[in-house]
């Protein structure tokens, strides 16, 4: 698989994504664009719309600091719009849209400028709120919400955030909930964990590790992964679940994987023997699925699927994004 042909996979529409659009009304507007899921997610959207044959404009915002990504999403027939989200006039200037998939969030570099991580996870979320009052919106979440846990935490489970960066997560979700009770915006809340891209993720984190001959660490033992097209697909879909007050999913796949096992899979592959540090603790950041999996369908990629891909890719010097996960941090310091 080359990047282009990557590109291709995670933006592919299923059936449901097509479904979805032909009774979808509106133009669809992606905020945070130009993060890692944003630009196969904004391409996903035109696709499903263009196969749904349903005409509407599909833009995507992002402060755009290398015209590169801009280019490459005008290829795609994604309006590319310029914006810093922390700039209030700016947002104001942004065009009216009845769908707003939002996805803007900063984890890593938290520790050491807390202060922008608390604007962009929950200022920011704020003045989104206000703007596009009355949208649907699908707001990104992240599973680090709940406490290191033995069982996978279902939606019902009281947050338990380790860590400024978890508390400014549920603070973007109390923010969302607050306008959308106040102003009946439909919403709902993604707390996705952990989405992989041949290019990211924690199975090309653990395989490279493996790869290097570098030991993996044991101190968060078990890992939930779903397949970024899985991922992008449920996002999309998931306007048509939104709620006043919102709905909260949990997506990612159905089942723990241990990491142990993960590293031990990869050096079958590899045909080396992984090495190992740290034991494992018998808690982990988990999530518990099986809404999400009645509401939207299960993944379509299972992960021996995914680690087979993922093997391949490491092993033809595939490119990264050099963007560690840290799946393996247990004090919420990212």
């Amino acid at each position: 698989m080359t990047p282009e042909t990557l590109e291709d996979e995670l933006s592919r529409p299923s059936e449901a994504d097509r479904a979805m659009m032909r009774h979808l009304e509106g133009d669809v507007l992606v905020l945070g664009a130009g993060g890692k899921m944003g630009p196969s997610l904004a391409r996903l959207a035109r696709r499903a719309a263009d196969a749904a044959g349903t005409p509407r404009r599909i833009r995507a915002v992002s402060r755009f600091p290398t015209a590169d990504l801009k280019q490459q999403l005008t290829a795609w027939d994604v309006e590319a719009l310029s914006c810093d989200l922390l700039e209030r006039d700016q947002v104001a200037r942004l065009p009216e849209c009845p769908n707003v998939l939002f996805l803007a969030g900063r984890k890593f570099g938290s520790t050491g400028n807390q202060p922008l991580t608390w604007a962009t996870n929950v200022l920011l979320p704020a003045m989104v709120a206000e703007r596009y009052r009355g949208s649907r919106i699908v707001a990104l979440s992240s599973g680090n919400v709940y406490a290191l846990a033995s069982i996978p935490p279902t939606e019902q489970t009281p947050p338990a955030p380790v860590g400024e960066y978890a508390q400014t997560v549920l603070g973007r979700e109390r923010v969302f909930e607050y306008f959308s009770v106040r102003d009946r915006t439909p919403v709902a809340l993604l707390r996705l964990n952990y989405a992989n891209d041949l290019r990211y993720g924690v199975l090309l984190d653990i395989g490279q590790r493996v790869w290097e001959r570098r030991p993996v660490s044991l101190a968060v033992g078990a890992v939930n992964v779903i397949w970024q097209r899985d991922a992008n697909s449920i996002c999309l879909r998931a306007l048509v679940l939104a709620t006043s007050p919102p709905l909260v999913l949990n997506v990612t796949g159905p089942e723990p994987l241990s990491v142990r096992w993960l590293a031990t899979r990869f050096g079958e592959i590899f045909g080396i023997e992984p090495l190992f540090e740290g034991t494992e603790t018998g808690t982990a950041l988990l999530s518990d699925s099986s809404l999400c999996c009645r509401l939207l369908g299960p993944p379509t990629k299972s992960p021996e699927e995914m680690i087979e891909m993922t093997a391949e890719w490491i092993r033809s010097g595939g490119p990264t994004l050099n963007k560690p996960t840290h799946f393996e941090v247990r004090d919420g310091a990212f």
